[in-house]
């Protein structure tokens, strides 16, 4: 399993900005359909909300990928 871990700068980001900065999605569509599909696990329960606010110690999965929130 590939661990990326991500510096929050602020106080939160949207999963489907992560994604994007991250570079698990290439645009916001691809963003928005990776979500849609139900491919995209927040903190390990399936998440359908692109707009969902992600903060420190949150953990996003897609796959073999897991993304760890920190403060930046």
């Amino acid at each position: 399993m590939e661990s990326i871990d991500f510096p929050l700068r602020g106080e939160h980001i949207t999963l489907d900005a992560l994604l994007k900065a991250c570079g698990l999605a290439s645009s916001g569509g691809a963003a928005k359909a990776l979500i849609a599909g139900g491919g995209v696990r927040v903190n390990g329960a399936p998440e359908g909300r692109r707009g969902r606010k992600l903060r420190a110690g949150d953990a996003v999965s897609i796959g073999e990928r897991v993304v760890h929130l920190r403060v930046g």
